[in-house]
């Protein structure tokens, strides 16, 4: 079985560490695990590694993150990967520091990069994983806080919770996205 892992941030040494680039820290740490690497491939960094007999093709789109939706209808078109095999992991400034949020399909709740898979990609019908950094920002403010990098005590949940992002997409690719998301779902990592 094939899945497709996509990681949704931005491309740049100026947006690494950043809450918006969430979605990149939770596969880099997955296909480190696995002893892969990504790299540049069109729209995209990939890398391919195995799981329990299961193959994950992981992306960073290199297209930012409001065009994601670009590099996420290729992959999935050139792998052959069905939309129920497929994952996003994004960051979410609606939940708390180190809350994680699995869904097996949902609205792109005014996330950018969500918005833009959901207009190439057929609608909403695919699964993720919304990582919270919180939401601790004056009104109007929204970009500069996303673009932030996260405190030395949010680090610290927030490493927690890429860890168990890992862990999910893992079950995800064995158990299921009903299993995973009652595995994971409604806890502080």
């Amino acid at each position: 079985m094939k899945y497709l892992v996509v990681g949704l941030g931005n491309i740049g040494a100026e947006y690494e560490g950043t809450r918006h680039n969430a979605g990149f820290d939770v596969v880099d740490k997955l296909v480190a695990g696995a002893d892969g690497s990504f790299a540049p491939d069109r729209y995209a960094s990939k890398a391919e590694v195995r799981w329990k007999g299961r193959t994950l093709v992981v992306i960073k789109p290199s297209t930012y993150m409001n065009l994601s939706g670009k590099a996420v209808r290729y992959w999935m078109d050139k792998e052959n990967v069905a939309k129920e095999n497929i994952i996003v992991i994004v960051d979410d400034i609606a939940i708390p520091v180190g809350t994680l949020r699995i869904r097996a399909k949902g609205s792109d709740g005014g996330h950018n990069g969500l918005k833009n898979i959901d207009a190439l990609c057929g609608g909403g019908n695919y699964a993720r994983i919304r990582m919270g950094v919180g939401g601790d920002f004056p009104q109007g403010h929204q970009i500069d806080f996303v673009l932030g990098k996260l405190s030395a005590e949010e680090r610290v949940e927030f490493d927690k919770m890429v860890d168990a992002a890992v862990a999910a997409i893992k079950d995800f690719t064995t158990i299921g996205i009903e299993r995973t998301m009652n595995s994971h779902n409604h806890r502080k990592k």
